[in-house]
């Protein structure tokens, strides 16, 4: 579970944390409007799993001597290779394959809308193993653990030196907020509860573990009802000179505001078609998708969501729990591709995964793997230039050179900075701001990859 913050209770402690949305001209609503209705509307959707989830087992090497190294390491978390879904990476001269789970993902990256981005991880600067052995460049605060990596990939703040509160894709909203303006809805929208990534300096989010527009309950539109709504909204002024409640009441306020706004565009609304597993997941998906698809009514061009599953920490059952994890996330992600093409918008809207780190390529004593650092990532919607892997895949080898600890654990080849930088500036963050939104990017001479529009293309290692 994410690390919570004394920040993080005192918005729990209200139900929902939204933001505060300052009063707009018609003008801007209508600028607003226009620009959601319009084929400017993108939206940014982050999938976190949390636990650390085992990337060698979600993308495996399909040639014969590359499968034949990974079976003989894994021992008895290796996967049958007559099991597995093979794919051709269009960069790469040798096959690969994605787990016997993974059937959606199969299809979408063969269809060019979903790409993996390899070994890829919080890294301040480009390192090497013997760098890494000799203490001869700076590592993440705290490598290996979960509170902390989970903290650093929602912030990509590696030595906890500045706002260690506040998130990367809090920061994008920031950028894209002052840019575009407020409509009438929270640009950002955590449907995992409270999150670090959707927390910005300016921007802050509508936060809730369920459905929005139930973040305030018991009010059914009756007479009475209106009025008990009318003196509890009443109360919320009170006492409304003292910092702490002002700050208590302004979220509530906001909370009903959000929830009010959210319920009125969504009862004008026809409902989706698509249908979305029962699961936690699924259940996060589709409230993204029920916002989505009224996004002209809430007057917003750009939006980030936060959605997560929990339950990859695999010491133990790795093979059975992963197994149905990723089978969740295979359909949930490809339903909701599938919702964005009922909608209209696969091109407009961009869904990616982060997760704590990976799991070493050796296994433990109990049928499971321990906690380990760069992980393959998946990209998903109809911008991507899918179908193929970016960044550089690793050397599957204990004691080789990408491996930290002889225990395969990959030292990222790509860092966080460069993944969240190509996602923030096909969403709309100028390459000058860039550097402010990703602190450690100025390390590294890609600045961004090549898998969405106007990015920089990075170059593949062949093997």
């Amino acid at each position: 579970m994410p690390r919570i913050t004394r920040r993080g209770f005192l918005r729990t402690t209200c139900c929902t944390a939204a933001a505060g949305v300052a009063a707009a001209s018609l003008n801007r609503f209508g600028l607003m409007n226009a620009y959601a209705q319009g084929t400017d509307y993108k939206a940014l959707v982050c999938v976190f799993l949390f636990g650390g989830n085992d990337a060698n087992n979600m993308i495996i090497p399909y040639d014969t001597s590359g499968y034949d190294n990974y079976a003989q390491i894994r021992a008895n978390l290796a996967l049958q290779q007559s099991a597995l879904l093979p794919i051709q990476p269009k960069s790469l001269s040798t096959p690969f394959a994605f787990h016997p789970k993974f059937v959606g993902m199969q299809n979408l990256f063969n269809g060019g809308q979903l790409a993996a981005v390899v070994n890829t991880g919080t890294l301040p600067q480009p390192t090497t193993r013997d760098a890494y052995l000799n203490n001869q460049v700076p590592v993440p605060v705290n490598l290996f653990s979960h509170a902390d990596q989970q903290q650093q990939m929602q912030t990509d703040v590696l030595d906890y030196s500045t706002f260690p509160n506040i998130g990367w894709g809090g920061l994008v909203a920031d950028k894209i907020q002052a840019a575009y303006g407020s409509g009438n809805f929270p640009i950002l929208v955590s449907l995992a509860g409270v999150s670090v990534f959707a927390q910005g300096l300016v921007a802050l989010p509508l936060q809730t573990s369920g459905d929005p527009t139930l973040s305030v309950t018991g009010f059914s539109g009756s007479p009475a009802d209106n009025a008990r709504l009318s003196a509890f909204q009443s109360l919320l002024t009170f006492e409304d000179g003292l910092t702490l409640i002002q700050a208590a009441n302004t979220t509530t306020k906001n909370a009903v505001q959000n929830a009010q706004t959210l319920a009125a565009a969504l009862a004008n609304n026809s409902p989706l078609k698509t249908r979305f597993p029962k699961s936690p997941l699924g259940a996060q998906m589709q409230e993204v998708a029920k916002i989505i698809q009224v996004r002209a009514a809430l007057g917003l061009p750009r939006q980030i969501f936060f959605v997560s599953s929990g339950g990859f920490d695999t010491h133990s059952a790795q093979l059975v729990t992963q197994s149905r994890l990723l089978q969740d996330l295979s359909e949930c992600m490809s339903a909701f591709y599938q919702a964005t093409v009922e909608m209209g918008i696969p091109q407009q809207v961009l869904t990616s995964t982060l997760s704590d780190f990976s799991r070493t390529l050796l296994p433990d004593s109990t049928f499971g793997s321990d906690h380990a650092w760069g992980s393959h990532h998946l990209v998903m919607g109809g911008a991507v230039a899918g179908g193929d892997f970016y960044g550089t895949w690793p050397t599957l080898a204990l004691g080789g050179p990408d491996d930290a600890t002889n225990q395969g654990r990959w030292i990222p080849t790509t860092s966080l900075d460069q993944y969240g930088a190509t996602l923030a500036q096909w969403f709309g963050v100028q390459p000058a701001d860039l550097p402010s939104v990703f602190p450690n990017l100025k390390n590294f001479t890609n600045k961004t990859l090549g898998f969405l529009p106007g990015t920089r293309m990075e170059r593949h290692k062949q093997i």
